[in-house]
């Protein structure tokens, strides 16, 4: 494994649960290797075409799924190529592989595309388990996501299409989840906000960011800890509630912040909200309207506030309406949107704007190179900058409630100077 993925992985452990790095024939060459046919030799990359194909969990152990994000990625290639594509040359999206967020599947997938497939780029990735990351890196294979997780953050091919969020020795915090709850709460002095997270590398990586990043903020953070079993959803809830509810000096917090998964953010908001707690619920996850189908999850996470990391798509303006439509062309009028789709959405935006910049004669060095100072202002997702992206968030975010049924901003998308991580 590479100096700099090892780095990052020991920095936030185990959020690739595992890896299975094995050697690998080389792609030979520094512009990608392989001969791609029509007159080029670039992996991928012929005289008309692109080949990308996308790795995302559509299947896992808990039913939660990212199968949207496939769909959002082929909504903008499928634009892309509607007008032209890049260079004249379309996108041949071969849809994404399911790594049912195992990490053999992750490895497999990625081995798939780069080895059979001959793709240029993978795009998206959509993992916790990126147990490839090392070897697309070691394939030179420009990979794109949501850098919420370690190998987004600092490797020179992967690219996260918010920025690096996961906090980095040396390297900042976002704080636009704890100053849009301040917006929520009028105010973050004298207000208390208990955290919690599930019992692993991940999670517990999780409390001691969102512990600094609150109290930066200007809350008192009376309860942080990852205690909630990952491998299950609790069935009783009553041990975790008692200790949350009791942690500011014997009485509730004002806020309870989960940093989990929807179907643990069920379970627990569920069962604060059975004790008899009226304060403020947020979490980085439920913002599915697909949530809403179902009577019992929508009464569970009736009133959380939602962090984004993108416009909310109750926002009007011209980028969120060109999503809409290309969604809406892709999947049918009728298909409710959700953050999945657009994690594939502006992976893949990512993606074709780097192309576009790196000219007729795409390789994975002139791409590198295009990468190398790029930057864009006012994108569904902020202000993008790169390389900094690869080392820090782009800062930006919303909150969004979830109220009768339906989702309304509570905190505008708003971009907040970042706190150094200690």
């Amino acid at each position: 494994m590479s100096r700099s993925i090892r780095t990052i992985t020991a920095a936030a452990a185990a959020l690739l649960l595992a890896t299975a790095c094995n050697s690998a024939s080389n792609s030979g060459g520094s512009g990608g290797g392989g001969d791609a046919g029509g007159g080029s030799s670039v992996r991928g990359v012929t005289d008309d075409s692109i080949k990308v194909g996308g790795i995302v969990s559509m299947t896992t152990a808990s039913g939660y799924s990212k199968k949207d994000t496939d769909l959002g990625a082929k909504a903008r290639f499928d634009r892309a190529n509607v007008e032209g594509g890049v260079h004249g040359r379309k996108i041949d999206y071969l849809g994404a592989e399911d790594d049912g967020q195992d990490p053999g599947k992750n490895l497999a997938a990625a081995r798939k595309l780069v080895q059979r497939e001959k793709v240029f780029a993978i795009s998206p990735m959509s993992s916790v388990t990126f147990s490839g990351a090392d070897f697309l890196q070691k394939q030179k294979v420009p990979t794109f996501g949501w850098g919420t997780i370690p190998p987004f953050c600092g490797p020179s091919y992967m690219y996260g299409f918010g920025g690096c969020m996961v906090p980095m020795p040396g390297g900042t915090i976002t704080q636009s989840w704890p100053e849009g709850l301040t917006k929520v709460m009028g105010g973050a002095k004298g207000k208390s906000v208990a955290i919690l997270a599930n019992d692993n590398d991940a999670g517990t990586f999780a409390i001691r960011t969102y512990k600094q990043s609150f109290a930066a903020a200007g809350y008192e953070v009376t309860y942080a800890k990852p205690t909630v079993p990952a491998t299950s959803v609790p069935s009783d809830w009553s041990a975790y509630t008692k200790e949350i509810l009791r942690s500011d000096g014997g009485k509730a917090p004002d806020a309870v912040v989960s940093v989990m998964q929807t179907p643990y953010n069920i379970g627990l908001f569920t069962a604060v909200k059975r004790a008899g707690f009226k304060g403020v619920l947020t979490d980085p996850t439920d913002y599915d309207p697909g949530l809403l189908a179902k009577s019992a999850t929508k009464k569970a996470l009736d009133g959380v506030h939602v962090l984004l990391t993108f416009q909310p798509f109750e926002q009007d303006s011209a980028d969120m309406r060109q999503f809409k439509e290309d969604i809406r062309k892709t999947a049918g009028e009728n298909v409710p949107l959700n953050m999945h789709m657009m994690t594939g959405y502006m992976s893949a935006d990512l993606f074709l704007s780097l192309a576009e910049k790196a000219g007729k004669d795409l390789t994975v060095d002139s791409f590198q190179k295009a990468a190398d100072d790029y930057s864009d202002t006012g994108t569904m997702v902020g202000d993008r900058r790169l390389r900094q992206g690869q080392k820090e968030s782009f800062g930006c975010g919303a909150l969004v409630q979830l109220k009768n049924g339906k989702y309304a901003v509570s905190s505008p998308f708003k971009c907040y100077e970042p706190i150094p991580f200690k």
